[in-house]
């Protein structure tokens, strides 16, 4: 392709060169650069893409893209306004902007966005459209499974995949969008249909310092990525009005939008609900009549998420025959709640929740099902937002019967240093309790610091006794453990299955 054709849809971009010459691949890696290559020369938090044009050069780049003067002697360049927009951009006229060929359904929140894709999928599937994925878990259709190192890809990477999977087959997509990536312009080039709002909790405070920061971010795919054009003059937003950040998405988003809520009146609201360790069973009232859920999911949170999915739904006119079947076809979502099988009669879940809000959602579910106990294994991620490190301690503390404290992903932190953050939020006086007399079971409220994550899941299913419900919490579907700068291989449920092996 001509650079100039990718120019195109760049407005502001002052070139220096050639723009007849051929593209043959889009980079923003200097190390992946090939002969004939585009070269994005990014800003980044550690680094100036900058530094590596001569790189690049190296490696065969032809043409270089950058938001600032950049001269190189023989080699076009071209100064934008916003490096980062302009490679989304070119990125998804490079590859055909195939999101322009399908339905396309963006899901962004801090917590219930990977169920909320999930559920869609199922319901776009009974309405006849296979779906590609795009998420925490993983980008796959059919067949194809490719692992996700980030949430929403970079905006080459995403444009590739999608074109990818939309070859393959996929009549329709569903991707987490998430608010680094809407704060990084990923997903600029794609043509949304319908996006999603879940809610707006404390998270990620280490990159966007506060919440109304984190706020904007998640409200320009409602403002800048919903905005009507020629490829899809019907745009719609899903918004949850529960959310304290609802009524302000609903009323700055660019589409019309469809409410749905809980708590008070909406365009899609509860009429009666049932909740119970078998999942959820309601009637939903909405603009196309009476829709009736049935789920093996559970709790007031995973409600919430079906209700955003049966949302999309509606917005993209699939009838509700084909949503209520979509969503009670789906059965479960790796790591959110997910069940370790035994025959002890302890219920073991595996979740993903690593914030103070989902971890309270998960367990105010589990305390209204609960026949026994509560123990609750879980820790906090280094090197990322530490303010939320005591709020989970005392969420835990509050709703446990013991609460292990360990570690998540301690990345370049002191574990140690990391257990004492959440600490601080476990109330002065609460027994503490050491790995020895764990084993032995407990008799009283308390809790534990232990910082081998495999030695406490050992020590939270040993201290368990039938009827009790042992949640691990943190990690969900991930299977690595990041120590340091390296990655290892370590899985919640693996690790479980083995603790309760050693019961039996």
């Amino acid at each position: 392709m001509k650079l100039k054709q990718l120019l195109a849809c760049v407005p502001g971009a002052k070139l220096t060169g050639d723009d007849a010459i051929e593209i043959g691949a889009l980079c923003y890696d200097s190390r992946q650069v090939t002969p004939g290559a585009l070269f994005f020369a990014l800003r980044g938090v550690k680094s100036d893409g900058t530094e590596f044009v001569s790189s690049a050069v190296k490696g065969g780049a032809v043409a270089i893209i950058a938001d600032r003067p950049c001269a190189v002697a023989g080699v076009t360049c071209v100064e934008v306004p916003d490096a980062r927009r302009a490679m989304s951009l070119m990125a998804a006229v490079f590859y055909g902007t195939p999101t322009g060929e399908i339905p396309l359904v963006g899901i962004t929140g801090t917590n219930g966005k990977t169920t909320t894709t999930y559920l869609v999928e199922g319901i776009m599937e009974r309405a006849g459209i296979p779906a590609a994925v795009l998420g925490t878990i993983s980008y796959r259709f059919g067949e194809t499974i490719i692992p996700a190192p980030n949430t929403t890809p970079e905006s080459v990477d995403l444009q590739r995949i999608l074109r990818e999977l939309v070859d393959q087959g996929a009549k329709g997509a569903v991707m987490e969008v998430s608010s680094h990536s809407l704060e990084q312009r990923r997903a600029d080039g794609c043509i949304f249909d319908v996006a999603i709002f879940t809610n707006l909790t404390r998270d990620h405070l280490d990159y966007h310092l506060d919440m109304e920061s984190y706020y904007q971010s998640k409200l320009r795919l409602f403002t800048d990525l919903l905005t009507p054009n020629v490829h899809k003059p019907l745009r719609r937003a899903v918004v949850n009005l529960d959310d304290p950040y609802g009524a302000r998405i609903a009323a700055d988003s660019a589409a019309p939008v469809l409410t749905y809520a809980v708590n008070g009146p909406a365009d899609l609201s509860v009429a009666e609900v049932n909740f119970s360790v078998h999942g959820i069973r309601c009637r939903l009232n909405s603009p196309v009549g009476e829709i009736n859920i049935n789920s093996d999911l559970l709790g007031r949170f995973n409600l919430y998420n079906m209700m955003g999915a049966v949302g999309a739904g509606l917005a993209l006119g699939i009838p509700k025959e084909a949503i209520e079947a979509g969503i009670e076809g789906h059965k479960k979502v790796p790591g959110r709640l997910e069940r370790v099988p035994n025959d002890q009669g302890i219920i073991v879940l595996v979740d993903y929740a690593h914030t103070g809000d989902a971890l309270e959602n998960v367990l105010s579910t589990i305390a209204e099902l609960k026949t026994d106990r509560i123990i609750t294994l879980f820790g906090c991620g280094g090197d990322r937002d530490k303010g939320k490190r005591p709020v989970m301690g005392e969420i835990a503390a509050r709703y446990s019967d013991l609460a292990i404290v360990t570690s998540d992903n301690p990345r370049t932190e002191d574990p140690e240093a990391i257990l004492a953050d959440v600490r601080a939020g476990i109330p002065a006086g609460m027994k503490e309790y050491g790995l020895e007399e764990l084993e032995g079971g407990f008799r009283e409220k308390g809790f534990a610091t232990i910082e081998s994550r495999r030695t406490a899941v050992r020590a939270a299913i040993l201290a368990a006794r039938p009827g009790d419900i042992v949640l691990l919490a943190g990690k969900g579907h991930e299977d690595y453990q990041i120590v340091g700068t390296e990655k290892f291989h370590f899985d919640d449920r693996e690790e479980a299955a083995a603790a309760l092996k050693l019961r039996a």
